[in-house]
């Protein structure tokens, strides 16, 4: 078992954009990962139905130092072992299990469980989360969350899913404490071209975005 390095909130804060990477073969993400160092941006989860996640994510968080790597799409606790076996700074799950969630907060690594309604938020939360992964959040969009935050101000969202370079500015300014990105984030084009100079200039263009709220 890896030695897990404790997750940077302070790195993180300065660019509080969770990036998923899903279904990318190693020498890719160490590409993206190179570009994310450049860039300024510091969280990066890899979520566990891609191959050979733990290798990929063990590889990252041994690399590159500074950044916290973390699992996704962690929805079993046979997940989270192997995925903090690995070495994962943090876990994100598309779903409420309190076997995960009370695990992370036992083991002191930050978990942001996926939630969708005001319930659902008030339940994660309460179970220890570090912050409420709102999804999906495609359809509902910014006013969603300042929706929910109106009464449940003290809660942190986390909003996934059709988060965007021309929306991601709503988010922020609708109470929303980061984000998680994947398509939008990780360009497809720029990456089955190799051009991480170019995903670097993207996601820097992305951060630039929020700079009035980080």
């Amino acid at each position: 078992m890896k030695t897990t390095k404790p997750f940077n909130w302070e790195l993180h804060n300065k660019a509080p954009i969770v990036g998923i990477v899903r279904g990318l073969p190693l020498e890719t993400v160490v590409g993206i990962a190179k570009a994310y160092v450049t860039a300024g941006l510091s969280t990066i989860e890899i979520t566990m139905n891609t191959v050979g996640a733990a290798d990929i994510i063990a590889t990252i968080q041994s690399n590159f130092p500074d950044l916290n790597v973390g699992a996704g799409t962690v929805c079993t606790i046979e997940d989270y072992n192997t995925a903090v076996a690995a070495g994962s700074q943090f876990i994100v799950t598309p779903i409420i299990n309190e076997e995960v969630i009370k695990k992370a907060v036992a083991d002191k690594i930050p978990i942001f469980p996926g939630a969708f309604t005001p319930t659902e938020v008030y339940k994660a939360w309460s179970l220890g989360a570090s912050a409420v992964k709102i999804f999906p959040a495609t359809q509902l969009g910014p006013t969603y969350i300042k929706d929910v935050l109106a009464p449940l101000n003290n809660i942190k969202l986390l909003p996934t899913g059709g988060v965007s370079k021309d929306n991601i500015k709503s988010f922020f300014a609708a109470g929303a404490t980061g984000v998680g990105m994947g398509s939008s984030l990780l360009d497809k084009k720029l990456i089955k071209n190799n051009d991480f100079n170019g995903l670097a200039d993207h996601f820097k263009s992305i951060k630039e975005e929020i700079k009035a709220y980080i």
